[in-house]
């Protein structure tokens, strides 16, 4: 559709009207045991309006792709924005908050994902299935997801706004199920939820999902059979898509400046950060370098602008262990006075933009792997998440990992079941005292990041190194 051209009709008295259309096209696949499980086929696609009047914005969201329709929902959200605007709380300046960028973006890829077949998706989750059964009489279930998504954005507006962008993100989750007369253990591939990317059809020539699919049946029964992991304070050190979920719970949430100002508190929780910590707050050891990147190559949620139209550029959120930035868009950076970074986002066309966010990743160190295990006299190394629970400030927390191993002299010793961790966000990243080099480290991704009201589930990365934290609660227990 001619997009500009709507605009250019449109006669509300409006300062400022913008038009955001996505597109969506969704496959997926999943077995179970030799069994196909569930094939789906999704697409969904429509326009937010997105108004300003008298400093109020309003929006209306539809599906029907009818010029005259369009501009007809284009004059109730400006008739709206007339009314809301009586009541502000607070009122904006249209030039400061809407920009008019023009630009694109598009996933680095060889080949689209629209070249892979159901039956490519097929065979690829039935090899990951039948090499994890297969591995030992032992497993009684495994299961693989392949997820194929296509995404198109288009943002215009009246004063100039003109943006294309092209996400192409590919899923794939590994599980696996050890059981005896004694116990049963589950080993997986996901982290937060297995491998999570942008790419293109070529992820399937580059996957070796056989080697993996046996890897994670095998580390499954090491489970089965594994002692409990010692409740005690020891040295505690986290492989990446352990420390994604850190980043992701004990950072990035809390960082949210919508949710430091209040917007999220009836809903998703506070935080325990305060805007006047900004530029003050002692948020981790020297080693803390919180990085927010969406200018990451093939990271789940790399983009070029966000969906408020800003361009994205990679800022430091946490310098040498100080918190020095938030994690909030144009809007919640005019209403608290923090420097923020690009990050409104919509999961959808029928969802307005709100603070997520996007990579949020930790910076490599110069430490190796064998270097952090042999620092260490007494530990427990653990390995992908199991279970998450964190207070509505973010502040205490309690993890639990699949996979873990003693620590004792230096070396990795005897596999443990059910490990976990608990911690304060602060004292816990005070207690960070080596980060592993950059051979340590692992980018991931999550699909299923839930906040806001009505609840938006959007996509974020994450990498982080190998790290190492002094003197941690764990214990063991499922």
């Amino acid at each position: 559709m001619n997009f500009k051209k709507i605009l250019s009709q449109s006669n509300s008295k409006a300062d400022w009207v913008g038009l955001r259309y996505v597109e969506e096209k969704q496959n997926i696949l999943s077995t179970k045991k030799f069994a196909l499980d569930n094939v789906q086929r999704n697409a969904t696609r429509g326009i937010m309006i997105d108004v300003m009047v008298n400093g109020q914005f309003s929006y209306y969201a539809t599906p029907f792709l009818d010029e005259k329709h369009i501009l007809d929902c284009i004059d109730i959200a400006v008739n709206n924005a007339h009314l809301a605007s009586k009541f502000s709380v607070f009122k904006f300046d249209h030039d400061a908050v809407r920009k008019g960028y023009e630009g694109s973006y598009k996933t680095s890829l060889k080949s689209p994902l629209s070249n892979l077949s159901v039956n490519d998706i097929k065979d690829l989750a039935f090899l990951g299935s039948k090499n994890m059964m297969n591995f030992d009489k032992r497993i009684i279930h495994a299961g693989t997801t392949v997820e194929l998504i296509e995404r198109n954005t288009r943002i215009v507006s009246t004063n100039g706004a003109d943006i294309n962008q092209k996400m192409d993100i590919v899923l794939v989750e590994l599980s696996s199920t050890a059981q005896d007369k004694n116990d049963s253990q589950t080993r997986s591939n996901h982290g937060m939820r297995g491998h999570c990317f942008q790419a293109g059809a070529e992820f399937v020539e580059d996957y070796d999902i056989e080697t993996e699919a046996k890897q994670i049946s095998l580390q499954a029964i090491e489970l089965l059979e594994a002692d409990q992991c010692p409740t005690e304070i020891s040295d505690l050190v986290l492989a990446p898509d352990q420390m994604m979920l850190q980043i992701h719970e004990s950072v990035g949430h809390p960082l949210e400046l919508d949710r430091i100002l209040g917007d999220e508190r009836n809903f998703a929780g506070s935080s325990f950060v305060n805007l006047e910590d900004f530029g003050t707050l002692q948020y981790g050891s020297e080693l803390m370098n919180i990085i927010f990147d969406p200018t990451v190559d093939n990271q789940l949620a790399s983009y070029n602008y966000d969906d408020g139209g800003m361009p994205a550029t990679k800022e430091h959120l946490i310098k040498d262990g100080i918190l020095v930035r938030g994690l909030g868009g144009i809007e919640s950076q005019i209403r608290s006075g923090i420097d923020g970074v690009s990050n409104l986002r919509a999961s959808s066309w029928n969802r307005i933009p709100i603070d997520r966010m996007a990579n949020i990743n930790l910076e490599p160190g110069i430490s190796t792997k064998e270097e952090i295990i042999g620092s260490i006299e007494r530990g427990v190394f653990m390995e992908s998440n199991r279970s998450w629970s964190i207070d509505d400030y973010r502040n205490k927390f309690q993890f639990g990992c699949e996979y873990g191993k003693l620590i004792e002299n230096g070396e990795l010793t005897k596999v443990v079941k059910n490990p976990n961790y608990r911690g304060i966000t602060n004292q816990f990243w005070r207690s960070l005292s080596m980060t592993g080099n950059i051979d340590t480290y692992e980018i991931f991704g999550t699909p299923n990041c839930g906040k806001g009201e009505p609840n938006q589930v959007e996509r974020v990365g994450h990498a982080s190194p190998l790290c190492k934290f002094d003197k941690v609660q764990v214990f063991g227990g499922a």
